[in-house]
């Protein structure tokens, strides 16, 4: 693998005398605009010439008009930056969504790492009432862990967004890479790039270098950023996940979906044969069970709305796209079809959206849930 060194605001190639930008790690070339890291030669010279960081045009745009370009890289394209690992001798920060847990996890990720330790950072703990149990949580988390075949030498809880244990976790990496590089690894919308804005912050570095955004695959390489002069926190590209519900709205819609507060958890009596409605994007029928209560820990940007199952069909058909939203616009009909997963509930569960929260069933009962079909919907023991 090629070392990159970052210095003054400048990431430049030590081989080549190329490079990189600073918001999301592509090479720099000023021949195709269409191509990832351009940028046209008058400003690229200007910002050399001002030593100013260098930035991509997509990285402009998205920085400071909030206008994502795509990007020329496949998901294949990420794995391949991502398995480069298993061949360096350093520490794995392996950053997971704690609001989205099961969508933030990356099948096979040892065969990417090889047997490098890995350091296991839950992100937006900020999220979870203050009630819940910080130590429950974080069993849970490990537990989950081993299922993948990750024994992480440590766990630790942090909010990127509130700041919540930043400085904690820069001494924790500092513990465990014993003088070598760190490599900060996630797939898309975990908060990663806004966690090492953060991490450069309390290092001493510049505020917000790293371009950050709700858009899935901003950062397109790797970004160096100097522990010393031996040593680097490299961020990586996030993998992106088909399974999360964020890959199937359209740019305006994804913020919506990504919960900034603390969830207020909203509570309904139902009894058999009622439906709930997450806006248009999934839909859950309790079909069979004595009355029984239901709670959903959603973004609070879903509107969730009550009726009576046999109602529902035509429900969602009159009003997806107006009462009921996201999709909105073109995307309710390039929204994926419904597909129905069936649950029996024996005791106190919650059903999982990946991306959207999920929902906890108090009493025994059978719960349907539609959802589009590529998107991960489990049940797991009640965890608050």
């Amino acid at each position: 693998m090629e070392k990159i060194t970052q210095r003054n605001g400048r990431r430049k190639s030590m081989t080549e005398n190329h490079y990189f930008c600073m918001g999301c790690g592509a090479t720099i070339q000023t021949e195709n605009h269409e191509e990832i890291g351009y940028t046209p030669t008058s400003v690229l010279t200007k910002m050399l010439e001002q030593e100013e960081p260098v930035y991509c045009q997509r990285c402009f745009r998205l920085r400071n008009y909030n206008e994502l370009q795509p990007a020329s890289l496949s998901d294949d394209d990420f794995l391949k930056m991502l398995s480069s690992i298993a061949e360096e001798d350093a520490l794995v920060v392996y950053v997971v969504d704690l609001f989205d847990l099961y969508g933030s996890m990356i099948s096979g990720l040892k065969r990417f790492i090889g047997n490098n330790p890995v350091l296991f950072v839950a992100n937006k703990v900020d999220l979870y009432p203050k009630s819940v149990n910080r130590n429950r949580l974080k069993n849970w988390i490990e537990r989950f862990a081993k299922e993948y075949g990750i024994r992480p030498v440590d766990t630790i809880l942090v909010s990127a967004n509130k700041r919540i244990q930043i400085d904690e976790l820069l001494d924790k990496i500092n513990e465990y890479r014993q003088g070598k590089d760190a490599y900060v690894v996630g797939v898309t919308n975990v908060g990663k790039s806004t966690l090492i804005n953060k991490l450069i912050q309390s290092i001493g570095g510049t505020k917000d270098v790293i371009t950050t955004s709700q858009f899935p695959g901003t950062t397109l390489g790797q970004i160096d950023i100097p522990f010393d002069e031996e040593s680097s926190l490299i961020d990586t590209p996030g993998i992106i996940h088909r399974h999360q519900i964020a890959h199937y709205l359209a740019e305006k819609e994804v913020k919506k979906v990504l919960p900034q507060k603390e969830l207020q958890p909203k509570t309904f009596q139902l009894n058999a044969e009622q439906t709930i409605f997450f806006g248009g994007l999934v839909r859950v029928d309790y079909t069979k069970g004595e009355r029984n209560s239901l709670t959903f820990y959603t973004p609070q940007t879903i509107e969730l709305h009550r009726t009576k199952l046999e109602k529902a069909d035509e429900f969602y058909a009159r009003h997806n796209g107006t009462i009921l939203t996201p999709p909105t616009g073109d995307n309710v009909k390039q929204y994926p079809t419904l597909h129905k997963t069936v649950f029996s509930v024996k005791e106190k569960s919650d059903i999982v959206i990946a991306g959207l929260g999920w929902v906890t069933i108090q009493k025994p009962g059978t719960i349907e849930v539609w959802s589009p079909k590529e998107v991960d919907v489990i049940k797991r023991p009640s965890i608050i």
